[in-house]
């Protein structure tokens, strides 16, 4: 669940967001005459929010994604233990 709070009150507790971040795990939204208008994330959040977006806007990647789970709804998958054999590992 997202913490909420104005502008003002944001710019006095800015130094201490990261900690109240990381204790409830969650992001911030920062409001302005009540409407949110910031939102504040972790760092590692954003980081794979952007990867997602970033593989979601490649049309062969999710073409790839969307073969490789038809594979898997049809049994052609292999075991850890085949591809270690395969790869000679």
């Amino acid at each position: 669940m997202a913490i909420e709070m104005s502008i003002t009150e944001a710019r006095k507790k800015l130094t201490t967001l990261r900690e109240r971040m990381r204790k409830s795990r969650s992001e911030v939204i920062i409001t302005r005459r009540g409407k949110p208008v910031l939102a504040v994330l972790p760092y590692d959040y954003f980081d794979s929010l952007m990867e997602t977006l970033e593989i979601m806007g490649d049309p062969e990647m999710m073409a790839a994604i969307r073969q490789s789970e038809e594979d898997i709804k049809a049994g052609r998958v292999y075991s850890s233990e085949e591809v270690r054999k395969e790869l000679g590992l």
